[in-house]
């Protein structure tokens, strides 16, 4: 009778007079939580601002991107910001914080690894394994980020536009999940073909520490 007792207690069935254990595994909450938080802090942060289309957040802290259209979670990407981390400051090889919109789209009909350079196709595919030496190539697609708000990400020395700050693939995928790029936000492949299919050009990115 006490071994049935102690597993209806562990599976969360009360018992009259025993003690109520807690639940044996301990879940996340759902990734839909943490957009609903995220669409609070856009409407306080930025109470101007439409955020009801698409919306790009980019976690820092999580090394992901969440694909969030009319504040449901659509799809969330691993990727992997700037090494030297967070930061404004033209040349300083750090991922900017703040809001975004994505400005231009480059990269229509390149193939994946295709290497783009200066925004144009280079007729070159990277080569995904090269034996842990890291080239920064631009890959595949470009999603090239304009700052929208002054002082701390657009103009003067920093401006992302004119730092060039791009999500974009990388030959370097095993990069992915940690902070190692030089500035931008890399992804996968893959990844950012389908992205680069999905959302259009004035679509939202906001970049934060957490």
């Amino acid at each position: 009778m006490r071994n049935w007792i102690l597993v209806l207690a562990l599976l969360g069935f009360g018992v009259p007079g025993s003690f109520a254990f807690p639940p044996p595994f301990h879940t996340d909450p759902p990734k839909q939580g943490l957009i609903d938080l995220l669409m609070d802090y856009m409407g306080s942060k930025y109470p101007a601002v439409d955020a009801s289309g698409d919306l790009l957040y980019i976690s820092v802290e999580r090394q992901s991107l969440f694909h969030v259209r009319s504040g449901r979670l659509l799809a969330e990407y691993r990727i992997a910001t700037a090494r030297a981390g967070l930061g404004s400051t033209v040349d300083s090889y750090r991922t900017p914080m703040g809001l975004h919109r994505i400005s231009e789209k480059i990269g229509e009909d390149v193939p994946s690894l295709g290497i783009i350079k200066d925004r144009h196709f280079t007729g070159e595919l990277a080569d995904p394994d090269f034996a842990g030496v890291d080239k920064d190539w631009i890959t595949s697609r470009v999603l090239w980020l304009d700052g929208l708000e002054p002082g701390l990400n657009k103009g003067g020395d920093v401006d992302s536009h004119a730092r060039y700050i791009y999500i974009h693939g990388t030959a370097n995928e095993r990069s992915l999940g940690s902070a190692s790029s030089m500035g931008c936000v890399r992804m996968r492949n893959d990844d950012v073909i389908e992205l680069y299919g999905q959302v259009p050009i004035g679509a939202l990115v906001v970049i934060l520490d957490n």
